[in-house]
C-alpha cells in the first residue's frame, strides 16, 4: 500500500546501469503519480517548441526561434503576424501554460491547447512525410506521441 502523497518513483531501486525494462518501469511508475496531467501538459509545451521547419534552400528554424521572431515583430507591426497558423499554436501554448497553474489541469483546456498546437505540428508532420524531410518528420514525433498519451490519460480520468 502506497503512503498518501508519495510517489513510487522516489522509492524505486534502480541499479547503476539501467536496462530498458527498468527505465520503462520507472517511466510507467512516474506516470501513475498525482501530477501526471501537469507533467504531460508541460511536456506538450516543451516538445512543441522543437518542431523544425525548413523552406526554400536557406531557410530553416525551430519553432522556438520562430516564436521569438513573431513576438518581436508583433510589437513593431502587429498586422504582419496575424495569421491562423501563428495565432492558434501560440494560443494553444498559452492555454496549456495556464493549465500548469491550476490545481488539477482541466480536461477541456488541455484539449483546446493540444488542438491549437496540434494543427501546426500535424501539418509539419504531413509536410515532412510528403517531402521525405526526416528533420521535420522526426521533430514532430515527440509532440504527437505525448499528445496521444495525454488524450489517453484524460479519457481515463473520471469526471470531477
Amino acid at each position: 500500500m502506497q503512503a498518501r502523497g508519495s510517489c513510487p518513483v522516489a522509492r524505486a531501486k534502480i541499479s547503476s546501469v539501467p536496462t530498458l525494462a527498468v527505465v520503462l518501469k520507472g517511466i510507467q511508475q512516474l506516470m501513475t503519480c498525482k501530477m501526471k496531467g501537469k507533467i504531460l501538459n508541460a511536456l506538450l509545451i516543451v516538445s512543441s517548441l522543437f518542431g523544425f521547419l525548413e523552406w526554400g534552400r536557406n531557410y530553416k528554424m525551430f519553432l522556438f526561434q520562430l516564436e521569438a521572431e513573431i513576438i518581436s515583430k508583433f510589437f513593431a507591426d502587429p498586422i504582419s503576424v496575424l495569421h491562423p497558423f501563428t495565432i492558434l499554436p501560440f494560443l494553444g501554448q498559452v492555454i496549456l501554460l495556464i493549465t500548469l497553474f491550476q490545481k488539477s489541469p482541466g480536461k477541456v483546456l488541455t484539449y483546446i491547447g493540444l488542438g491549437g498546437i496540434g494543427i501546426l505540428m500535424a501539418l509539419i508532420f504531413m509536410i515532412g512525410c510528403m517531402n521525405f524531410n526526416l528533420k521535420e518528420l522526426f521533430s514532430t514525433i515527440p509532440f504527437l506521441v505525448i499528445g496521444y498519451f495525454t488524450i489517453r490519460h484524460y479519457r481515463k480520468m473520471k469526471p470531477d
